[in-house]
């Protein structure tokens, strides 16, 4: 199983690339989970057609079985949102927490068995809830999001630096940064200037385009409604680039 996490910045289009990732590698037969964490919950939406999924907290706080906060998306893929609090009403790292400890508890992944296994975090404040799927072997191996802005990649260090605060105790590594074009000023210079900084690499830029946001407006994924589309197979390139860059800890991969 490849257990592959996402961090960035709060909006810089990581559920976006994430969604995308998944469909990608869907369409190719991979088993495929994407969990949301970010007390939005709206990773999977795109997944979904635009609909909402029902968080793992919710089913918690309604006494449904936690299965019924899984979902079948695009392509077949799995779909599961951690959800948090009511704003102001408590914490979304301590909801993280309790959302993955409902996930173990109930073996819900072991349930699914993924072949590729999609945290998507929120990145702004890496604290103990959402540091989660970088510790105790839940992702193996960590892809940060960010454009070339300022604030996104004072994110994008400070994410770094937790991974390689957690690496000495054998959790996640940094496999590289995918650049989210915003279509500023010597955008690629300043990404690798800082990538050089960070240690490490960029794995794909994709560019800013119009596309995004016209397939969104449908409740699609760019590869779902602009299959034919260059942005289509650049996010091909990059589910095929994670996976020649993920690590592999339980054996090989199955195609169904």
């Amino acid at each position: 199983m490849r257990r592959i996490a996402l961090y960035g910045k709060g909006g810089i289009g990581k559920s976006t690339v994430a969604s995308n990732i998944t469909v990608s590698l869907s369409k190719k037969g991979y088993r495929v989970l994407q969990i949301g964490c970010d007390p939005k919950a709206d990773s999977t939406k795109l997944l979904l057609g635009g609909a909402s999924n029902m968080t793992i907290l919710d089913a918690m706080k309604n006494g449904r079985p936690v299965h019924d906060a899984i979902s079948r998306g695009s392509e077949g893929c799995y779909c599961a949102e951690c959800g948090g609090p009511r704003p102001g009403s408590g914490c979304a790292g301590r909801g993280i927490i309790a959302a993955f400890e409902q996930l173990e508890k109930n073996n819900i992944i072991e349930t699914i068995s993924p072949d590729v296994l999609i945290y998507d975090v929120l990145g702004d404040v890496v604290c103990g809830g959402f540091a989660m799927p970088i510790r105790n072997g839940y992702a193996k191996d960590v892809f940060i999001v960010s454009s070339g802005e300022m604030m996104s990649l004072y994110a994008a260090n400070n994410i770094a630096t937790a991974i390689s605060d957690l690496k000495d105790v054998g959790y996640a590594t940094l496999r590289g940064m995918i650049q989210n074009s915003r279509g500023i000023d010597e955008e690629d210079s300043i990404v690798d200037k800082a990538v050089l900084e960070i240690g490490t690499t960029v794995v794909k830029r994709i560019p800013r385009e119009r596309t995004v946001q016209q397939c969104e407006a449908i409740g699609k994924t760019v590869v779902e409604g602009a299959p034919d589309s260059q942005l289509s197979k650049i996010y091909a390139g990059l589910a095929e680039a994670i996976l020649g860059l993920s690590s592999d800890d339980e054996g090989g991969m199955r195609i169904v």
